[in-house]
C-alpha cells in the first residue's frame, strides 16, 4: 500500500515537472537563430500563450543596427510601425478579435536588413493579456523571461532585397553580374543600332 502511494506521489510530482518545464519553455522567439552580417532576412516571431487568458497584443523592438523592411499581414490583426527618424524601432501586432487563445500560438512573418557587424541582436518582445497583464521578453538567457537572440556571422554570401543570395563583393558594390550582362547588352545594342543608322544613310 505505502508502495504504491509513493508511486502515485512520485507520478504526480513529475507530471508536474513535466508541465512545468513546458511551460517555462514556451517564450517568445524570433527565428533563425542565426543570420549573415548584411544579408535581407526574414524573420519568425512565435508568440506562444502561456496563461488562461488570450494575447491580445504584441510589440517587438528592432536591436540595435536591424532595419525593419515589411511585414506579412495576417488575418485579424492590425500591425503598425512606429519610427524615430524615419527608421522603424518597433513593430506592434495588435488583434481585431479574441486575439491567440490558452493552448495556441500565432507566428509573425517580417523582412528586416541585418547590421554589416556582427555580434548579437536582441529581440525585446513585450506581450499583452487580455487581463491587462504584461509580460516583458527582455530578459538574458539565465532570466524567467528572456529575449530572443539572433546571432549576426560572417559570410561569404548575402541575401539581397530581391531574396537572391549574391557575394558580398557584388553587395558592396550594388552590382550583381546580372546588372552587368544587362548593361553590355543594352550598350551592344545601342552600337549597333547607330551602326544601322549610319549604313542606311550611306545607302
Amino acid at each position: 500500500m505505502l508502495k504504491k502511494k509513493a508511486l502515485v506521489f512520485m507520478s504526480a510530482i513529475t507530471l508536474s515537472l513535466i508541465g512545468f518545464t513546458a511551460t517555462a519553455s514556451a517564450h517568445v522567439s524570433v527565428k533563425p537563430a542565426e543570420s549573415a552580417a548584411g544579408s535581407w532576412e526574414t524573420y519568425t516571431m512565435k508568440v506562444p500563450v502561456e496563461k488562461n487568458e488570450p494575447t491580445t497584443k504584441v510589440v517587438l523592438k528592432m536591436p540595435a543596427g536591424v532595419e525593419f523592411q515589411q511585414y506579412q499581414p495576417i488575418p485579424g490583426w492590425k500591425t503598425s510601425v512606429s519610427k524615430h527618424d524615419d527608421k522603424a524601432v518597433s513593430v506592434t501586432w495588435e488583434a481585431k478579435n479574441g486575439g491567440i487563445q490558452p493552448g495556441q500560438f500565432q507566428q509573425f512573418t517580417f523582412v528586416a536588413k541585418n547590421p554589416e557587424k556582427t555580434g548579437d541582436a536582441a529581440w525585446d518582445a513585450y506581450q499583452y493579456y487580455k487581463d491587462g497583464s504584461i509580460v516583458e521578453w527582455t530578459g538574458d538567457e539565465k532570466a524567467d523571461t528572456p529575449h530572443s537572440i539572433t546571432k549576426i556571422t560572417k559570410a561569404a554570401n548575402v541575401t539581397d532585397a530581391h531574396g537572391a543570395e549574391q557575394s558580398k563583393e557584388e553587395s558592396k558594390s550594388g552590382v550583381s553580374a546580372l546588372d552587368i550582362a544587362a548593361i553590355v547588352l543594352s550598350a551592344a545594342a545601342i552600337i549597333l543600332s547607330i551602326a544601322a543608322l549610319v549604313k542606311k544613310k550611306r545607302a
